[in-house]
């Protein structure tokens, strides 16, 4: 059993005052400038697909992907040796539970949402790449965030934003809490933890709750989108979700199993908890080895599809029907061919039908 690290979850979970007595009250002091938005990781330059990468609860957009000891993000570090034509991307939003320095982000999860569709849209759109492939990476509330900007995505009327889930081919869930999840009693112990004046987002920690009906309105919105998109033209989203396989002392289970995985999808296990699965020491990290597994599996079809519809010969666009008359006679043209019609008469020469009227008996 992993035990509840508190120095470490001052770090990860909460802003903390240094030096600060258990029982003191802070001093509110300003905040540090959240890294939010779209960072680049990696972009070849024969780049022809986007993972982006989501952080969850009080995470970071780089922080999130790293392991105690590196130095750099393994979606940067690793992920080129294994997907060498994949362009990099992670996402950044203010998403504290607590926070020492003073009132924690209020965002709902469909502003959260909405800020993560139109700052890809945008980015994608600056580098002329909008037709290109995506495929979505989320560790815990990012699931939720991702699946909310999809949904909405579908409900735009804006091209550019519906573009983004036309163009979405997959999802990797890292414990994502799909049916709710412990963060509430995680915030109660990370706060006490810290012992300090708590500053909970409490509408987030209400929306992650098992009865939370925004909850229930995005699982059922990306339940509806999955269907629709896979009755539709464009190919279907394919999704996988991990769950974690050892609890926090103190706090159990952060996202059960049962939570963690949807119907009909494929759920594999990483064997570490809630805040260490999306965190990959190298390539012979069995957690590595899975997800990018998947990714490459991903990956390897959208090309193969793609050389398929390459060597497919174009289709000859038939022309469309006419009739015309010059001197005398009627011509009707169907696409490659003519018809003719001379005198009554009728004649059929390279490819062309000629009609003439043909005299009566006796004459």
């Amino acid at each position: 059993m992993t035990f509840f690290n508190y120095t470490r979850a001052k770090r990860i979970f909460g802003r903390r005052q240094p030096g600060s007595a258990p029982n003191s009250t802070p001093e509110i002091q300003p905040k540090k400038s959240f890294p939010n938005g779209i960072k680049t990781l990696c972009n070849p330059d024969d780049g022809t697909i986007d993972i982006v990468f989501i952080h969850g609860l009080t995470g970071d957009r780089e922080a999130t992907w790293t392991a105690e000891g590196a130095t750099t993000p393994w979606p940067e570090s690793l992920l080129p040796s294994i997907l060498p034509t994949a362009r990099v991307l992670t996402f950044g939003y203010d998403a504290f539970l607590v926070d020492w320095r003073g009132p924690v982000s209020e965002n709902f999860i469909c502003n959260h949402a909405l800020n993560l569709l139109t700052s890809l849209s945008s980015y994608r759109d600056s580098s002329d790449t909008n037709e290109r492939p995506v495929i979505f990476v989320c560790h815990s509330l990012g699931g939720l965030v991702c699946k909310d900007a999809l949904f909405q995505s579908r409900q735009r009327p804006e091209p550019h934003l519906h573009n983004i889930l036309d163009c979405t081919r997959g999802i990797i869930f890292l414990g994502t809490p799909h049916h709710g999840a412990s963060f509430a009693k995680l915030a109660e112990v990370v706060s006490r933890s810290i012992g300090l004046l708590k500053q909970t987002n409490s509408k987030i920690v209400d929306v992650l709750k098992r009865d939370s009906e925004v909850l229930a309105r995005i699982q059922d919105g990306f339940h509806t989108m999955i269907k629709a998109h896979s009755t539709a033209e464009t190919p279907p989203i394919e999704v996988t979700c991990f769950y974690e396989e050892l609890p926090v002392l103190g706090v159990g289970f952060v996202v059960p199993q049962y939570s963690a995985i949807l119907p009909g999808q494929i759920f594999i296990g990483i064997h570490r908890n809630h805040m260490d699965m999306p965190k990959f020491v190298g390539v012979e990290d069995p957690g590595f080895v899975a997800v990018s597994g998947e990714l490459r599996r991903w990956n390897r079809d959208l090309e193969m599809n793609q050389r398929h519809h390459s060597k497919q010969p174009p289709a000859d666009k038939p022309r469309d029907a006419s009739q015309y008359g010059r001197n005398g006679r009627q011509y009707n043209v169907y696409a490659n061919g003519s018809q003719r019609i001379s005198d009554g008469h009728y004649f059929e020469a390279n490819g062309d039908q000629n009609f003439a009227m043909i005299p009566p008996k006796g004459q």
